[in-house]
């Protein structure tokens, strides 16, 4: 099936009342039908809801339906996407460990990785994205994870997939992606080689930021970088917590399993069924809202890039663009809703994103409404000077957001408000 069919079909199957909308289980927890049934669902003999922490029925076809999106194995709905990256980091990681993290990430990735798994003994290291030149020589028998965005927010990096992963490949490491913003209509990183993708559902998947939610897709690739693998030895020796149990062993994604099995089991970031529903909904229009958003921040990239007091305007589907090139070869129909551009001072900064009409200032992207954002005072205000320079986030740096409203009228607000 193509995407378009997958977001409205896969993974539902009608119940005995034929509703054409999936049901929301607003349930904590499950009947079992004896006590046999029950210790066979916790001893992994059965498949089948324990518990609202772990498993949802409205969840559950939220995420088979991702997973087919994306082109992996399995996913796990969680809380936030924060909540996302987090997990992934405190299943591959221990005290001891290192990941290394692109230099262009979203400033609260840039919290969590900077500062604070710092104090979980995790220790973090940065590399360009874009010409990852010097990955090989920050990896050492520690490196458990590398971690990046297809499309970074704020500045619309687009990665360098190719040399990534086949770094990533030789030294048998676990990469996690970030496709939050370029969406599995754009970009499907599992089929350029990534093992583990990661989104801030809160973002374009509801499209009206109704809702927090993240999501952790597992690749088939994944379970054999794990199985046997020094690096993931808990993947591969007994879990006293879990009777003995083997993850690498299971005839289910080693990876996702251990998501669900021992970090949602502890940590609890689970999500809300009713937020699972509401992104079951917004997948559903996701293919035509991600063309609308990418064709109308084209012709803002565009009118930006005319105007005299615009220094610099990040959009990858501008050709003169540093990574137009690159999103040719890896994004696919379009270049996403978000981009930036610079002006010469804070002060003129602050005056356009106060003077717009249409745009709301607001620390969010993927809403069906139009957003402007100065991340330096905002989403990235508590990295320091060096660490805003090596993010490429200037003080006259604004984000917008394109939303779905007419891009002729969101080109003359901003004409206003630049004067």
């Amino acid at each position: 099936m193509q995407k378009e069919t997958i977001a409205l079909h896969a993974g539902y199957e009608k119940d005995t009342q034929g509703t054409m909308a999936v049901p929301i289980y607003m349930s904590t927890a499950y009947e079992f039908r004896d006590s046999e049934h029950a210790a066979n669902l916790f001893a992994l003999k059965e498949l089948g809801n324990i518990y609202t922490r772990l498993m949802n029925p409205t969840s559950a076809v939220f995420e088979k339906r991702f997973a087919q999106l994306e082109g992996g194995v399995a996913a796990i709905a969680t809380a936030s996407g924060m909540s996302a990256i987090f997990s992934c980091i405190v299943n591959l990681c221990e005290v001891g460990d290192n990941i290394l993290v692109a230099n262009a990430v979203y400033g609260g990735t840039s919290t969590l990785t900077d500062h604070t798994i710092k104090r979980f003994g995790i220790e973090t290291r940065k590399f360009d994205v874009t010409d990852p030149f010097n990955l090989e020589e920050l990896i050492d028998e520690d490196t458990k994870m590398i971690l990046f965005e297809s499309l970074s927010n704020p500045n619309l990096q687009v990665a360098d997939f190719e040399a990534i992963t086949s770094i990533a490949n030789k030294h048998n490491i676990i990469t996690v992606v970030d496709n939050t913003v370029a969406t599995p209509m754009l970009c499907n990183p599992i089929k350029l080689g990534v093992d583990i993708v990661v989104h801030s559902t809160s973002k374009y998947t509801t499209g009206q930021g109704l809702a927090l939610g993240g999501i952790i897709v597992d690749s088939e690739q994944s379970a054999l970088k794990i199985k046997g693998n020094d690096r993931y030895s808990h993947f591969n020796t007994p879990d006293d917590s879990y009777h003995g149990l083997v993850y690498s062993d299971l005839p289910f994604p080693p990876f996702i399993m251990r998501i669900l099995l021992s970090v949602l089991r502890d940590l609890g970031a689970a999500p809300s069924p009713f937020n699972s529903w509401l992104m079951i909904q917004g997948l559903e229009t996701l293919s035509l809202r991600i063309k609308q958003h990418s064709d109308s921040a084209l012709k803002v990239a565009q009118f930006l890039q005319s105007h005299p007091k615009v220094k610099k305007v990040n959009y990858p589907g501008l050709k003169s663009d540093s990574n137009f090139t690159r999103a040719e070869k890896y994004l696919n129909g379009g270049n996403s809703g978000l981009l930036s551009f610079e002006v010469n001072t804070l002060d003129e900064a602050k005056k356009i994103v106060d003077k717009v009409e249409i745009f709301s200032v607001v620390v969010n992207i993927g809403d069906s409404k139009s957003i402007i954002t100065h991340p330096a005072s905002t989403t990235h205000q508590q990295l320091s000077e060096d660490e805003l320079a090596q993010a490429k986030i200037g003080e006259g740096l604004i984000r917008l957001s394109i939303g779905l409203e007419n891009a002729d009228d969101l080109i003359e607000d901003l004409k206003i408000a630049l004067g």
